[in-house]
């Protein structure tokens, strides 16, 4: 399931140069990566500084774009499907890490996030606006299980139980991505940052007039194309990481029917339970991985989820209600009617 979150809208000035005083200013780049475009922004007040640390921070994401590719023959997540009910493969750490994770919160979702939907989602040709054969459909859906994933640690490998088996870390990478990037900023001495690899944003620190990094939440129902940006919140973003996931950002639609991205691993077909949802965790993985979960459980499922898991969020329904998690109340500014 390769997800593309720009719901999120990153809304922190723009780049500062130093002028040379030792005043901390905020230093940005943007580049093309995990086929998305990606912002690095830092607080610093040695643009030399800066600048190599934004430099160390895209080599960590990109190399981890190659690692986490679903569709490169070069990947390690392509060596673990080739080699489904056949052999474990020894893989990174970091890939090691990210399964981990993922099945955390199959588990916790109930399945409902499930990265081993990998035979179900590479039928669906959203481009094309073409769906799935249904005797495909039918085939692929028994290969869908997180349960037959075996992962050892101490060997540090991965074994998908059954051949035909896939793993697509597409809802969870990129914001395990903005973890790392953080990770490595802060190792190179920075202390306050934002990296946003697309809709998926981990902020820490505070920006250099001392105030919170300022996010978006867009609108998954904007009143026109020329509105096609417009906000429904914003909010601040110190310290934590914010993901989206959303009905509209790869979808077509079919006699009145919406078919979206955010596919059911239970059914194989997308649910319209939520027009999105936007998740707020210490880990960008998990805000990741949490709010493809919650649209798929809808509304009332999606929020008793993250109460037991103790992560905050915003779900906007099917009908267009919005409810927000108890954290989250009074710290949300809406820019637009709450239906």
């Amino acid at each position: 399931m390769r997800l593309f979150r720009l719901i999120l809208v990153m809304i922190a000035g723009g780049v500062l140069l130093s002028c040379g005083a030792d005043r901390p200013e905020l230093f940005k780049e943007s580049r093309a990566s995990m086929d998305t475009l990606v912002s690095v922004t830092v607080v610093s007040a040695s643009e030399a500084e800066a600048r190599a640390a934004i430099d160390q921070a895209f080599s960590t994401i990109t190399s981890l774009g190659r690692q986490l590719d679903f569709f490169s023959p070069d990947s390690e997540v392509t060596a673990i499907n080739r080699a489904a009910g056949e052999r474990p493969v020894r893989v990174s750490p970091p890939v090691l890490d990210i399964i981990a994770k993922a099945l955390s919160v199959s588990e916790q979702s109930g399945g409902a996030f499930d990265i081993t939907i990998g035979p179900v989602s590479a039928l669906w040709d959203f481009h094309a606006e073409r769906l799935p054969d249904p005797a495909a459909l039918r085939k692929a859906l028994p290969l869908v299980n997180y349960k037959d994933v075996v992962l050892d640690a101490a060997q540090s490998t991965v074994f998908l139980k059954r051949k035909g088996m896939k793993i697509d870390l597409g809802a969870i990478a990129k914001g395990y991505a903005a973890d790392r990037a953080v990770e490595t900023l802060r190792e190179r001495g920075i202390t306050a940052g934002l990296v946003a690899v697309a809709g998926d944003i981990k902020a820490f620190g505070l920006k250099p007039d001392g105030s919170a990094w300022r996010i978006g939440i867009k609108n998954p129902r904007p009143a026109g194309a020329s509105s096609a940006d417009e906000l429904l919140a914003t909010t601040g973003l110190r310290d934590r990481a914010v993901s989206t996931s959303g009905d509209y950002e790869r979808f077509f639609i079919r006699e009145g029917v919406r078919y979206h991205h955010l596919i059911d691993p239970r059914t194989g077909y997308p649910v319209n339970h939520c027009r999105g949802a936007s998740v707020f965790s210490r880990e960008g993985a998990l805000a990741d991985a949490f709010s493809t979960a919650v649209c798929i459980l809808g509304p009332e499922k999606g929020m008793q989820l993250l109460h037991r898991t103790g992560i905050e969020g915003l779900i906007i329904g099917g009908d267009g209600a919005i409810t927000v998690s108890e954290g989250l109340k009074g710290t949300l500014e809406f820019r637009t009617h709450k239906s």
